[in-house]
């Protein structure tokens, strides 16, 4: 017998935003045509192979030197956070936040260069990597990017794949999900509860800078009675191993 195949993950971004007073992060709700469609999540979505460009470097503020996926990886975090919620994180050549950007049919860098802004890789912060599990027939390298919310912009739902958002307080969201007020996926949970260990954007983002690297790949066991459990090893530190495993229709992403 042959053996199964794997499917490769595909590499993805997710953009933990945060704000101050009070300290809240960006979530929002995709369409009912979604996986998920209830479900809570990061701004995110799957890396392109515009976000490896060299013409992105002479509009970066800083990061130009940073590995190629990980550069790709930050430029595609900005770049879906501004899809899904019109928040454009660049700044000018004083270091001030751009202002708000109409969303257009333009490719994402030219919208940049049209704000006349630069995008600043390392005022963001790899917060967390989580891969699918291997039993998914769609699978993500999923990458957490950290990140303040840019002062005078708005965050808009784009209509089509994001339907709504909300900023909340990181236990504000965990809480109702466990009270079942909304589904949370397991990644999105944990980096959460990770999230409200911090009072701060400063203080998360100090702290996911010290934090050592860890990939996350859930394995799947089955239980009595049919019950599916994702299991994650202690040295992840989320202080969490286990979590109820949804049925095996697989997420989009890991965000």
């Amino acid at each position: 017998m042959q053996p199964k195949h794997e499917p490769e993950p595909r590499l993805a971004a997710t953009m933990v935003l945060v704000r101050d007073d009070p300290f809240e992060v960006l979530m929002v709700r995709r369409n009912a045509r979604a996986v998920f469609a209830s479900a809570l999540v990061f701004p995110g979505g799957a890396v392109d192979d515009d976000d490896f460009s060299d013409e992105w470097l002479p509009l970066l503020a800083s990061g130009g030197e940073l590995d190629a996926t990980e550069r790709a990886v930050r430029i595609a975090a900005i770049r879906e956070t501004f899809e899904e919620t019109a928040i454009l994180l660049a700044q000018t050549n004083d270091g001030a936040d751009v202002p708000q950007q109409h969303r257009s049919d333009a490719p994402f860098i030219e919208v940049v260069r049209a704000s006349g802004g630069l995008l600043d890789l390392h005022q963001t912060a790899h917060f967390g990597h989580w891969i699918t599990p291997v039993v998914a027939p769609r699978r993500f390298d999923t990458h957490f990017v950290l990140a303040r919310a840019p002062r005078g912009q708005q965050a808009i739902p784009d209509g089509g794949e994001t339907v709504d958002l909300e900023w909340a307080s990181p236990a504000a969201v965990v809480e109702r999900a466990n009270a079942g007020e909304h589904t949370i996926i397991f990644p999105t949970l944990l980096n959460l509860m990770r999230l409200g260990e911090s009072t701060s954007a400063d203080e998360a983002i100090r702290a996911a800078r010290l934090r050592a690297r860890f990939t996350v790949l859930p394995v799947i066991e089955e239980r009595a009675g049919g019950e599916r459990v994702a299991l994650i090893p202690p040295e992840a530190g989320y202080g969490v191993t286990e979590h109820v495993a949804p049925p095996p229709d697989p997420p989009r992403d890991s965000r």
